[in-house]
């Protein structure tokens, strides 16, 4: 991978860690208990219930996935980054910028069943 590629990559990276950093700020503004409210029907209780937990399972992931994008970024630079784990062959700069913490090339994702 070029010195560019890497630069560009780089750039994706920080864009998306920003993307997701606000985007969990305003998710964890719309984390809220619910409340049993005696004057709500059952069937509203219930539908902010399961909003509550998609809201949920959304910070969880985007977490998740904040975390591995500042963890990437900060081994752009090793020589292992864009090395499939597996078959230790180039991962391609498409997936990387698509998907920049990839570590597996897309044959080996298949293989292994990802």
């Amino acid at each position: 991978m070029t010195n560019i590629e890497k630069q560009e990559i780089k750039c994706i990276i920080q864009s998306q860690i920003e993307t997701l950093s606000e985007e969990l700020v305003y998710l964890k503004t719309q984390l809220k208990p619910v409340d049993k409210d005696c004057s709500l029907d059952n069937v509203y209780h219930a539908g902010r219930h399961q909003e509550q937990n998609i809201i949920f399972h959304r910070f969880q992931e985007y977490t998740k996935r904040h975390n591995r994008l500042i963890a990437t970024l900060n081994r752009v630079e090793s020589e292992d980054y864009g090395v499939c784990k597996e078959c230790e062959e180039d991962i391609s700069i498409e997936r990387l910028k698509l998907i920049p913490e990839s570590e597996y090339c897309i044959d080996c994702m298949n293989d292994l069943g990802l």
